[in-house]
C-alpha cells in the first residue's frame, strides 16, 4: 500500500513518509553501507502467522561484510548486533529507547510509531504525541537515542520484515530488574532497554510499566 492510501486510511494519526522534514527530529536517512547483502539474507527469513518474532542478533547477518561496517564505523569500534523483526503488527503496543542510535532497515515496506523520549514526563506519555512515518522497503533509517520506537507496523496482510542494528547486547534479559532509585530507573526492561507499555497491551501485562495514556494507535490498511 503506498504511502497517500496509508493516510487517507489513518486521518487520525500525523503521518508523512520517512523523507519528511518531520522525521529529522527522530534520526536520518543512511545511504553509505551495502545492503545487498543482508537483503538476501532476509529472503530466507519468514513472517510469522501472528506477532513479530524478534531475533537480537542473527548468525546469518552478522556473516556479512554490513555487520563488520556496523562495528568498525557505524558505532565506531563499539561491537554490534545485527538482528531482525519480522511480523504482523498494526499497533503502537509500547515504546521503547536505548542509550545508543539504532540502525533500521526496511525489508519490506513498513510503518514506524515514533516519539522522543524528552516529552515523557513523570514516566507518562500520551499516544496523541506519536507521529507515524512510512518507510519504504531498501530504505535504512538512523533512529536516535532520545527517538521512542518500538516494533514497525505492517501496511500489507502479509506482514511485514525489518533488520535491526544495535550495539551488543541490547535487548538481551536481565538476570533481574535492578531496584529503582530514580524515576527512569522503573522502566528499565532489558539490557540497555527502557521500556513505556500501553496498559492494553501484551508487555503491560507481563509487568512493563504502563504509561502510555489514551489511544493504542492502529494502522488501518
Amino acid at each position: 500500500m503506498n504511502f497517500e492510501r496509508l493516510k487517507e486510511k489513518n486521518p487520525d494519526i500525523p503521518f508523512y513518509p520517512v523523507t519528511d522534514a518531520a522525521f529529522q527530529t527522530y534520526g536520518r536517512i543512511i545511504t553509505s553501507y551495502p545492503l545487498e547483502e543482508v537483503l538476501a539474507v532476509m529472503e530466507k527469513k519468514d513472517i510469522p502467522e501472528s506477532g513479530n518474532k524478534y531475533t537480537a542478533s542473527d548468525p546469518d547477518l552478522m556473516d556479512t561484510e554490513f555487520a563488520s561496517l556496523m562495528t568498525s564505523h557505524f558505532y565506531a569500534g563499539i561491537p554490534s548486533q545485527v538482528g531482525y523483526c519480522n511480523g504482523t503488527t498494526d499497533r503502537l503496543n509500547a515504546l521503547e529507547y536505548h542509550k545508543c542510535s539504532e540502525l533500521d532497515i526496511a525489508v519490506t515496506d513498513l510503518v514506524l510509531l515514533l516519539s522522543d523520549v524528552r516529552l515523557i514526563r513523570s514516566n507518562q506519555l500520551s499516544s496523541d504525541q506519536v507521529t507515524a512515518f512510512y518507510v519504504p522497503r531498501g530504505t535504512a533509517v538512523e533512529l536516535y537515542a532520545t527517538t521512542l520506537h518500538f516494533a514497525p507496523c505492517r501496511v500489507s496482510p502479509e506482514g511485514f520484515k525489518s533488520i535491526i542494528v544495535l550495539t551488543a547486547g541490547t535487548n538481551e534479559p536481565l538476570a533481574s530488574l535492578p531496584e529503582a532509585v530514580t524515576l527512569e530507573d522503573r522502566l528499565i526492561w532489558m539490557k540497555n532497554k527502557w521500556l513505556i507499555a500501553h496498559p492494553d497491551s501484551i508487555p503491560a501485562s507481563k509487568g512493563a510499566y504502563a504509561g502510555i495514556q489514551g489511544e493504542n494507535l492502529q494502522i488501518q490498511i
